[in-house]
């Protein structure tokens, strides 16, 4: 069955090389070529596609609520890492796009460059109805938390992450004494922006994750490649390219499950909107090594895939709406802490 694509881009060279994409593939066809956010609006409502390569311009966020309230499909915004837009970018994706990548380029003599990213987003598509790559199992028996190490608050998301991660940053407490780690599907150029954004949503500090750094109390650190962010036996950060089948990058399912092998000692994972089942596999690793597991609800969900998903696997101990969450952290933090406190652990 082929996908249908409708390209949104206004004319010129980055269209003329989209259709090219799209084109060449014979398990793709491309639905129509509007002139720009507004107009896909309307040509989705008449013929929605598999998938939409939106431009961004001021007009993007509002032509995706547009889109997505009234014949929903799968976006991805077409925008250049180093635009003076970026910050639009967050926008549009907190508003249910589903990802973005960068255009690809017309060389001298009519070669294209940069057109691998598109490639791989379309082809990814045909991927998500299959499960993601199953995560490791929590190990048994593993041995109670060092005094040093804190709860650990891990988040997963992906369609309408940004805006459901920002919101749960800022309505944390400032004092929560635990560190937060994000995993975010997001190609490597626009992690850097997404941080940004994410810390004038919230008010917080946040940054790309280090490899080889430990989390402490207070950061608040962002996946920062499509490389998995993984917690090491040491309770260390590290990045690695495996699983490399994984279709989804970074995984949550990777970063949820070495959290509950390796992190010495208990925390939430919290399991946001986003497509496909990521994360699922990994909460329910949480969840059997005595970690609180949320996943958010169907109605305050851009996308319903991932937390259903950890839902119909007994993977989430707790299905709250977006607003509930941060109080529910909140609690197990305090919980955590004031237990160790009492064992004569962390302060």
């Amino acid at each position: 069955m082929k996908i249908r694509v409708g390209i949104a881009v206004g004319p010129g060279p980055v269209q003329e090389a989209l259709r090219e994409v799209v084109e060449e593939d014979p398990g793709r066809e491309l639905a129509w070529t509007a002139p720009g956010p507004s107009e896909a609006a309307s040509w989705c409502a008449h013929d929605t596609p598999d998938l939409l390569l939106l431009g961004l311009d001021e007009r993007s966020v509002e032509a995706t609520r547009r889109i997505l309230a009234v014949s929903p499909t799968t976006i991805l915004i077409v925008a250049a890492a180093d635009s003076a837009d970026t910050g639009r970018v967050f926008d549009v994706l907190a508003s249910g796009a589903r990802d973005v990548v960068e255009p690809p380029r017309r060389r001298p003599g009519g070669l294209l460059e940069n057109e691998a990213p598109v490639r791989a987003k379309l082809a990814l598509l045909a991927r998500l109805a299959a499960p993601a790559a199953s995560a490791l199992p929590a190990r048994t028996g593993r041995a109670e938390a060092p005094p040093a190490f804190p709860p650990l608050v891990a988040v997963g998301a992906s369609t309408g992450g940004p805006g459901a991660v920002g919101s749960l940053l800022a309505a944390l407490p400032a004092d929560l004494g635990a560190p937060i780690v994000v995993v975010q599907h997001l190609d490597d150029p626009f992690v850097k922006g997404l941080a940004g954004w994410l810390a004038s949503r919230s008010g917080r500090s946040v940054r790309t994750a280090v490899g080889g750094e430990r989390p402490r109390p207070g950061d608040v650190l962002l996946a920062g490649t499509s490389a998995h962010l993984v917690v090491a036996e040491n309770g260390t950060l590290a990045y690695t390219p495996e699983p490399r089948e994984c279709p989804y990058r970074p995984s949550v399912d990777a970063f949820f499950s070495s959290a509950a092998r390796s992190w010495p000692g208990k925390g939430v994972a919290v399991l946001l909107t986003g497509m496909g089942r990521d994360g699922a596999e990994g909460l329910l690793a949480c969840r059997s090594a005595g970690w609180l597991t949320i996943a958010q609800d169907e109605k305050t969900s851009v996308l319903y895939g991932m937390p259903r998903a950890a839902r119909e696997i007994g993977a989430a101990s707790e299905v709250l709406p977006l607003p509930d969450i941060a109080p529910a952290v909140a609690r197990r933090v305090r919980e955590e802490r004031s237990r160790t406190r009492e064992s004569g652990g962390i302060g």
